[in-house]
């Protein structure tokens, strides 16, 4: 198969420049590193993928990969999704070793084997790149993406005060929280464990930039069942570098979605088994590269790890190289988003921060991996309930666009655990970063309560009892999560939260909006009417008729999906769609909005 970058042909300065590549090369080297490579020397050093044709030896195994090659818990999720033919497959065959042994023969350092993209990180020169590309084995080269960390900025007074710390739990739950209480009641967790619900035996993976104090007393009784450092190779996740700093984010969030000490914090998935991935070096001029999150997430996945909690928006930082921008967020563009879909398309439950890059009117400004349809992506809010000023929005790029965030926890004021003293904690936690853990918590509860729950229909739950899940968009997603009312959804139990009736009849602007193929168009109905939904052209005609009937109050949600009342595509252009409500004593209401569709 021909390589999805083989209309990149290099320019004859660059095959001069890397003479010792044959003319194949031009066909492997993607537009990014070829870039990169025009503007480099012969010495200059760069990390790249290198992607293999093929697993080598391992190829006999390719129709029937054996079970082994994961550990029996994943089977057992991955059971969930998949069919029992196929709980294994190609992508979890190991990468060849005689390939990679071949790129250490070049002189380049070999950093991480990804089995789900036959694919080897290095770190090579130019020199060496283009000895590589002539190998039989290449099937592709391109730059490995370099991120950094999404930084909220300083607490906006606004906020602050919206979040004041409150006297200690009184007693009124079967646990005492501590100064923990306001972050989890405004996502009802607190109910929920009331009714006996804990994360006790769901494996939990914390992806952050490590650990570095372990023996904090909110941890002393987590069970930690596996560690790996994926920065410096090793199987600790506490830094080697002493520096206060490193390692410090890590504890923090850690401590928000799992931490028990009761009187001082408890987070929502505590009882939960852990899996603790240092996935980023804390030192500024070293910014984290992709392929530790992608070797972080495919370990994860062996383990058989449920659920993931990446506080970090990855944001790119390739200075002086091609960067992702906004127009790349689409869901299938960047590794590290491949990979968080594969994740979930093996069962995997993948929450991640939005980011903290605040709102802009002209795109959006989320970082990868939060581009995802199947991540959970969480959003900040004070504690009123109100978005964050530096929490990142949507939409997605992807055609039609993609609501995003999809759901909201706290992301200022959050309690946590000290990461410098074992009975420290602070007040202060600010950022996606902490709302994020916070979400999968309550991710990890779900999953105990409805093992059998695949990881998009604990997503569906979450956003369908969120607290503006009748008009979702891209500031705060579907909204507040509501952990009892999604138990309560899964668990098949009526009392999920109504929404407020509508005091007015509303139509909101239909989202997405430009579409292509299909919408939504919300609307409310304070009092029973008669009511109608149609769209119309920009002449008056009309198109077709969504909703009519005789309508009780309440808020509703309609879709139309492109085509005419004959079920014919209509053109690109400009529609009008029209609410008509008629109430019992015939007075009518008419509310009408624009809405545009894009072939």
């Amino acid at each position: 198969m021909m390589s999805a970058f083989a209309k990149y042909a290099l320019p004859l300065t660059l095959l001069v420049f890397v003479c010792a590549v044959p003319s194949v090369a031009g066909s492997i080297i993607g537009p990014r590193l070829e870039e990169a490579l025009r503007n480099g020397t012969q010495e200059s050093t760069l990390t790249v993928w290198i992607y293999f044709t093929d697993k080598g030896s391992r190829e006999l195994q390719k129709s029937a990969v054996p079970s082994s090659v994961v550990t029996d818990q994943s089977l057992r999720r991955r059971a969930k999704v998949l069919p029992p033919e196929r709980l294994t497959d190609y992508a979890d065959l190991p990468v060849e070793d005689a390939y990679v042994a071949e790129l250490g023969a070049s002189g380049a350092a070999i950093q991480h084997r990804s089995k789900w993209f036959n694919a080897v990180s290095i770190r090579a020169t130019a020199r060496q790149i283009g000895t590589i590309a002539s190998l039989p084995f290449v099937r592709e080269i391109e730059l490995v993406g370099r991120y950094k960390r999404s930084t909220p900025p300083p607490p906006d007074p606004k906020d602050v005060i919206e979040t004041p710390v409150l006297p200690k739990s009184s007693g009124t739950h079967a646990l005492d929280y501590g100064l923990s209480l306001n972050q989890l009641t405004q996502i009802q967790v607190p109910d929920l464990h009331d009714l006996g619900n804990n994360a006790q035996g769901v494996i939990v993976g914390v992806f952050d930039n490590g650990f570095r104090l372990p023996d904090h007393e909110a941890l002393l009784a987590m069970n930690v069942i596996a560690t790996y450092d994926f920065v410096d190779n090793k199987v600790s996740v506490v830094p080697n570098n002493t520096s206060p700093t490193f390692g410090s984010h890590g504890v923090n969030t850690l401590s928000t979605i799992g931490g028990f000490k009761e009187g001082q914090l408890i987070g929502p998935a505590y009882g939960a088994s852990f899996i603790l991935a240092r996935t980023e070096n804390d030192s500024s001029e070293t910014p984290m590269e992709e392929d530790k999150w992608v070797r972080a997430i495919e370990w994860a996945d062996s383990l058989g790890v449920q659920v993931t909690s990446t506080s970090l928006g990855y944001l790119d930082y390739n200075t002086g190289f091609p960067s992702w921008t906004w127009e790349d967020m689409d869901g299938r563009t960047t590794v590290i988003t491949r990979a968080a879909a594969m994740a979930v398309r093996k069962g995997i439950l993948v929450v991640n921060s939005a980011g903290n890059e605040g709102y802009d009117p002209t795109h959006n400004t989320l970082g990868a991996p939060a581009d995802a349809d199947s991540v959970l992506t969480v959003g900040a809010v004070t504690l009123s309930g109100k978005r964050t000023s530096f929490s990142s929005v949507g939409p997605t790029t992807a055609s039609p666009p993609r609501v995003k965030p999809d759901v909201m926890a706290l992301g200022t004021g959050v309690y946590y655990a000290s990461s410098t003293q074992t009975e420290g904690y602070s007040s202060f936690g600010q950022g996606t970063s902490y709302a994020c853990p916070l979400a999968a918590g309550v991710a990890a509860l779900l999953v105990k309560a409805r093992p059998d729950a695949t990881p998009m229909e604990i997503v569906n739950a979450m956003r369908q009892t969120a607290s503006q899940a009748s008009a979702p968009d891209n500031l705060m997603g579907w909204g507040v999560v509501n952990a009892l009312a999604a138990y309560n959804l899964l668990s098949g139990i009526d009392t999920v939260p109504i929404p407020p009736l509508p005091t007015t009849y509303v139509l909101t602007q239909n989202f997405p909006n430009p579409f292509n193929p299909g919408t939504r168009i919300f609307y409310g109905i304070p009092l029973a009417s008669n009511v109608s939904i149609t769209v119309h052209d920009l002449l008056g005609r009309e198109v077709v008729t969504l909703e009519r009937g005789f309508t009780l109050e309440g808020a509703y949600v309609t879709e139309w999906d492109g085509r005419d009342s004959r079920g014919i595509p209509v053109a690109t252009g400009s529609y009008i769609y029209r609410l008509t409500a008629v109430r019992p004593d015939g007075a009518v209401t008419t509310i009408s909005n624009r809405m545009m569709l894009i072939r």
